[in-house]
Formats: C-alpha cells, sequence, structure tokens
C-alpha cells in the first residue's frame, strides 16, 4: 500500500524497522527540546502530513521502550488518524514517572500503525438476542 505523505518536518520518513514489524517509529520534530515534568501533557509535532486510503487508520501507540525505561506514553493511545484528516500528526505525549523527561528533535517518540477498518451502521430494535454471557461486565468470569 502507498500512503501520500507531506514532509514538512526535518526528520526521515517513517519505516517498518523489521520485515515483520507492525509499527513504524514516528520522530518529534522540534525546533527547540521539550521537557515533560511528571504528569505534563504536551503535543508533540512531527512535521508529517499524511493521507490514508479510505477505509483505513493509522493508530498513534505508545513506544514500549519509553513507556517502561521513562514513564512516557501516549496518552489517548491508541490515537486515530483518519483518512479524511490532511492536519499535521501530532503524538499527545504525558510524562507518568517522577522524573523530567525532555524530548529531542528527531527522538522517536511513539509507534503508527496502519489499520484497516470498517464503518457500522446502528439499527434499533426492541430487543438482543440472548447468549452465555448476556450483562455480566467487568470482572464476572472471576479471579
Amino acid at each position: 500500500m502507498e500512503i501520500k505523505v507531506v514532509n514538512k518536518g526535518r526528520q526521515p520518513l517513517p519505516e517498518y524497522a523489521t520485515p515483520l514489524s507492525a509499527g513504524m517509529d514516528l520522530r518529534a520534530n522540534l525546533d527547540v527540546p521539550v521537557t515533560l515534568r511528571p504528569m505534563e501533557r504536551r503535543l508533540i509535532p512531527t512535521g508529517l502530513h499524511i493521507a490514508l486510503p479510505a477505509g483505513y487508520e493509522a493508530q498513534v501507540r505508545p513506544r514500549s521502550g519509553l513507556a517502561l525505561k521513562k514513564g512516557i506514553t501516549v496518552l489517548n493511545a491508541p490515537g486515530t488518524i483518519d483518512a479524511d484528516y490532511r492536519g499535521e500528526v501530532g503524538v499527545l505525549l504525558i510524562n507518568l514517572s517522577q522524573e523530567d523527561f525532555t524530548v529531542n528533535d528527531g527522538e522517536r517518540i511513539a509507534q503508527m500503525v496502519i489499520a484497516r477498518h470498517e464503518q457500522a451502521e446502528f439499527v434499533t430494535v426492541d430487543v438482543l438476542d440472548e447468549t452465555e454471557r448476556g450483562e455480566g461486565g467487568y470482572g464476572h468470569t472471576g479471579v
């Protein structure tokens, strides 16, 4: 699949790190470093503008290494980029650690997964079909 991209930043285009990678790393495109204090959140620009085909979305997800080692994650994970959005791809980072974290220009800050999706049509009915689970919600199957 080809995805049209306008790169208004200084960073290379996202690419897969290995042949079986699902996500591509997104990099910060910053004029000056950004420091996130504990529990602070900021929208970090990437410089990328993309045009996805109809029926696809781009999911912005945390990088596992940043989450584990530094407590940095994507706040609205996964963030969705719709096929009709043409603005800059931004990454909403939050610092869940107890220490300041500085995001530098070119740093890998998130990963992007391209995924197919469907659009549903809701149909109003008076009753739903019965299932074994029924209305059992959170924790209904025990420990």
